[in-house]
């Protein structure tokens, strides 16, 4: 494994906790038992993933050929359910927004990191030169996930109504394709990642949201 492939594997892996600890704190707000909050977790880190595969004709998908995200996943998820249960007790306003923190925190970073290695991943798979393609396996990687974990929360996509969350993985993934020509894929996916999170971060601070019909 040479220096890009090492930064990328560390990229999926903060990528998978990211998703997972967001996947875990949805069901731990929806009061959901172990399983329940693993099955988000999970679902939430390699949802996108198994998405993508799907597009792509990779089969089986990642997910199955290389149980170490998925496994990843579910640790995340098991430790934070732990550490949220040995403190049911203390139901204060302080802990309700540490937790709606890391869950946007963990949405932002899995967002960005999971857009642009969906692309990189279509890019490896020979679609390289099909720019339309490369971003919409990009969003759809990014997105997948959470898309799940709402509805299998029983919540409105994510995407749908916050921060323009849909907009900011579609702006990491142009970034990217746009970008590749001129730089190599490590650079690209690195600014890629980081306009999707400073959008996300941006859009929660000053309140944007697209127009929407009230």
């Amino acid at each position: 494994m040479d220096y890009s492939d090492m930064i990328i594997f560390i990229m999926e892996i903060v990528g998978t906790i990211a998703f997972a600890s967001s996947g875990a704190m949805t069901g731990i707000q929806k009061k959901m038992d172990l399983f329940g909050v693993n099955v988000l977790g999970v679902t939430t880190a390699v949802g996108g993933g198994l998405i993508r595969d799907l597009i792509l004709g990779l089969n089986p998908p990642v997910m199955f050929r290389n149980p170490r995200y998925a496994l990843t996943a579910v640790a995340t998820s098991t430790v934070l359910f732990v550490f949220v249960y040995a403190r049911a007790g203390a139901h204060t306003g302080r802990h309700a927004k540490m937790r709606e923190l890391l869950l946007f925190i963990g949405d932002t970073i899995g967002l960005g990191i999971f857009t642009v290695m969906g692309s990189h991943t279509a890019i490896t798979a020979g679609y390289g030169e099909n720019r339309f393609l490369l971003v919409f396996v990009g969003v759809m990687t990014g997105v997948g996930g959470g898309m799940l974990r709402d509805v299998m929360a029983g919540n409105l996509p994510y995407i749908l109504v916050k921060h323009v969350y849909a907009v900011a993985s579609l702006s990491g993934a142009l970034v990217y394709v746009l970008l590749l020509p001129y730089l190599g894929g490590l650079p690209c996916m690195m600014a890629g990642a980081a306009v999707v999170m400073l959008i996300r971060f941006l859009a929660a601070y000053y309140h944007w949201n697209l127009p929407r019909i009230s």
